[in-house]
């Protein structure tokens, strides 16, 4: 016999971003846009704007409820690159691509100040910070007055060192107990809508990682709408024997269903419209399910 989903049994959760409103009812696919040279995945794909404002619009059409741009690489051993640079690789996609999409959520993947002001002010809804607050504290400040929500990432070291020798006693535990002190602090700033993010392949080992996605129901004590973002990541191409980047999205789709049976609301992914399908398989099951 198949049991409610844990989602079917709370509240819905519809989340005001700079408003817009998610609906998360059921869970949602952000898609991945990175306007950089050197990302692990896509790098250097969708540089050239035209480029990009196509696959936005391609990636609208396979579903997508978010888009997330990010202007700087986030991969392991990637070099940092100034603020001027990012604007001028996410600004203009941005202008251009929320005017485009009005029924659409856009979101700045960004650990920088001036790159989430400058967004917001071209129209984006949400702050993706892979810093969970540690590099730039002020963005609890910035969703406050504009209404933004904020993506809660949890990350050990910066993205050119993360990946040396990363170490937990309690791997669940920690992460949980840095994202809760997080939300404790954006509500007492006042910011109300947020994600939770316990950053797969963000100063985990394999081993780390597995064990987050395991225990991610230890997550839905925080009362706060879970992302999850492995798509495409090492971890997928360790456990499938050294599987390239582009041979892992059997793995992918496999570890977010996961995700999404153990309460995950939104996948981040690049392979838009097969974690759409995906997501409405699950939705027909769980409905089934709650019959």
């Amino acid at each position: 016999m198949t049991h409610p989903h844990p989602r079917s049994q709370e509240n819905p959760v519809v989340i005001n971003c700079a408003g817009q409103t998610l609906d998360l009812r059921q869970p949602a696919v952000m898609g991945v846009l990175n306007t950089t040279p050197d990302s692990f995945s896509d790098g250097g794909d969708f540089i050239e704007p035209e480029r990009a404002l196509r696959r936005i619009r391609e990636m609208v059409d396979h579903g997508a409820a978010i888009i997330d741009i990010g202007g700087e690489s986030t991969r392991p051993g990637a070099e940092p690159v100034s603020e001027s640079e990012e604007l001028e690789r996410t600004v203009p996609v941005l202008t251009t691509a929320v005017k485009a999409h009005p029924d659409t959520l856009f979101s700045i993947d960004t650990t920088k100040y001036g790159v989430a002001r400058e967004a917001l002010k071209a129209g984006a809804h949400i702050v993706n910070d892979v810093s969970g607050l540690e590099k730039e504290p002020r963005f609890a400040d910035l969703c406050a007055e504009s209404g933004a929500a904020y993506i809660c990432m949890h990350s050990s070291g910066s993205p050119k060192t993360m990946q040396q020798n990363p170490r937990y006693r309690h791997v669940v535990d920690e992460i949980k107990e840095f994202l809760e002190k997080k939300l404790v602090y954006l509500r007492k700033q006042g910011v109300d809508n947020s994600f939770i993010d316990p950053g797969i392949g963000f100063g985990k080992t394999l081993q780390h990682n597995l064990k987050l996605v395991a225990g991610l129901s230890r997550f839905r004590e925080l009362k706060t709408p879970i992302l999850i973002g492995a798509s495409r990541k090492s971890s997928i191409g360790e456990i499938l024997d050294g599987r390239p980047v582009d041979g892992r999205l059997a793995g992918t789709i496999a570890l977010h269903y996961h995700c999404l049976m153990e309460g995950a609301s939104i996948i981040r992914v690049h392979d838009v419209q097969e974690a759409v399908d995906s997501v409405k398989i699950f939705n027909a099951v769980q409905a089934a399910g709650a019959e």
